[in-house]
């Protein structure tokens, strides 16, 4: 008798840092001044930079202005990183967001 196997499913993610608030402004700092990162700090920092980005669309998304150059240029232009392509429509896939 062949063995049923069930399909794996992508999680999603909780909307909320997986750092502290001085591990990411240490990675921040790190990132400015183009020093030498590990891979893993590489990750979290983008990760952490991914969350601030969908929390603040949330945060905006009742008001009147459009939420998603300010929030593109609170989180990542005015720090000098370039932000992933397609970031406020992967928000909805990635996180469970509250509607």
């Amino acid at each position: 008798m062949a063995k049923k196997t069930k399909k794996q499913t992508k999680r999603k993610q909780k909307l909320s840092l997986k750092i502290s608030e001085k591990r990411y402004q240490e990675l921040v700092s790190m990132k400015k001044s183009k020093k030498k990162m590990s891979l893993k700090d590489k990750k979290s920092l983008d990760s952490a930079l991914y969350a601030k980005y969908c929390m603040c669309l949330q945060k905006l998304e009742r008001g009147d202005a459009n939420p998603y150059p300010i929030c593109m240029n609170s989180v990542y232009l005015n720090r000098g990183f370039k932000p992933p392509k397609n970031a406020s429509r992967n928000c909805n896939v990635v996180f469970n967001k509250k509607k």
